[in-house]
């Protein structure tokens, strides 16, 4: 746990519930959820003995580790989608066991034997836009899987532009992560950590996928695509890839927050580095979503305010002044978070 900074994003994170396409058991404490059919449901691809030990004890196990690693946190009420959100801030036992519940219940809800592709419902029309053909699709995500080294995770899931895309991700991490270098949220998971296939396939990973993804239950897919067009959360991952605005956040923290108690030492030795990252944010990429005239008003509106700072600095102003000047940047800034979320 990162102190004040987890305890910040801890706040913030906790307004994202119901953001996700929900899963079950998704508050503390959590639960492990009901499998959506028996053990031997999905025989031959995967055998009874491998989903009862796969889900009764290493799903169960994460669930329990990760109930006991919130246990008596500053961070216990957050929502499974908020701890995976800000995950690189909480520390591995939280990285680890939030995401090994979230992708084991994902990847028992598109798991399914008895529900083909639609080439005319949404997902259905989107893959074949993307990717061709659906068999084009699973090669990608074979090929995702098998050359993912060591245990992870294959993933079909939708970007900040709303577009699909395959990716890997190593141990129990995912694409909503924000230690993902590919961000979006999962639409179709698939395991590709031994314990999921060694029974069966022993060391034969790509026969496993083989199967595996021809074993999809396309409705539940569909399904959790039409769930994340709609979903605020990619909003939220696209402003959180907004590299700019992240520099500038780092440096109106380093300077603002020390004006408050008085001291002006930051701001007067960093007041040309707030300018040249306000003038870095007016320039530099918009996101698609963040691409509007009332953002670009405001950002207009900070460089000229970090403009008059470094100004006010230069002429050796008095502290009043300067801080009555950094007040209203810092202000401007919290107006482009809150256009973020419109």
């Amino acid at each position: 746990m990162k102190n004040k900074k987890s305890v910040v994003i801890a706040t913030i994170v906790i307004l994202l519930a119901g953001m996700v396409n929900r899963l079950p058991a998704q508050g503390y404490p959590f639960e492990l959820p009901k499998l959506p059919y028996g053990y031997n449901a999905l025989e031959p691809v995967i055998d009874a003995q491998t989903m009862e030990i796969h889900y009764a004890k290493h799903h169960a196990n994460y669930v329990k580790n990760l109930n006991n690693a919130l246990k008596g946190t500053e961070i216990e009420k957050i929502p499974l989608e908020g701890l995976l959100l800000y995950a690189g801030e909480y520390g591995d036992p939280i990285r680890n066991n939030a995401g090994g519940h979230y992708n084991h219940s994902l990847y028992w809800n598109t798991l399914g034997l008895n529900s083909p592709f639609d080439a005319q419902n949404a997902v259905g029309k989107a893959v074949m836009a993307t990717f061709g053909t659906p068999d084009s699709l699973k090669k990608l995500l074979n090929k995702a899987g098998a050359t993912r080294f060591g245990s992870g995770w294959a993933w079909l899931y939708v970007t900040p532009e709303k577009k699909l895309a395959v990716c890997s991700s190593p141990n129990q991490d995912n694409p909503i992560m924000d230690v993902s270098p590919e961000r979006g949220i999962p639409i179709l998971a698939i395991d590709v950590w031994e314990h999921a296939y060694y029974l069966k396939y022993q060391n034969k990973r790509g026969d496993y996928l083989s199967a595996v993804t021809g074993a999809i239950n396309w409705e539940a897919v569909n399904k959790n695509y039409t769930d994340a067009l709609a979903n605020p959360l990619l909003k939220r991952i696209e402003k959180d890839g907004w590299t700019e605005l992240n520099d500038f956040h780092d440096i109106i923290s380093q300077t603002f927050h020390p004006s408050e108690e008085g001291n002006l030492k930051p701001v007067r030795e960093r007041s040309g580095e707030l300018l040249s990252k306000a003038k870095a944010l007016k320039g530099g990429r918009f996101p698609a979503s963040f691409n509007t005239p009332e953002i670009k008003k405001t950002i207009d509106d900070l460089v000229k305010g970090a403009a008059s700072v470094n100004q006010m600095v230069i002429k050796k102003a008095g502290d009043k002044t300067i801080t009555k000047k950094l007040d209203e940047v810092h202000n401007l800034y919290h107006a482009i978070l809150a256009l973020c979320e419109h």
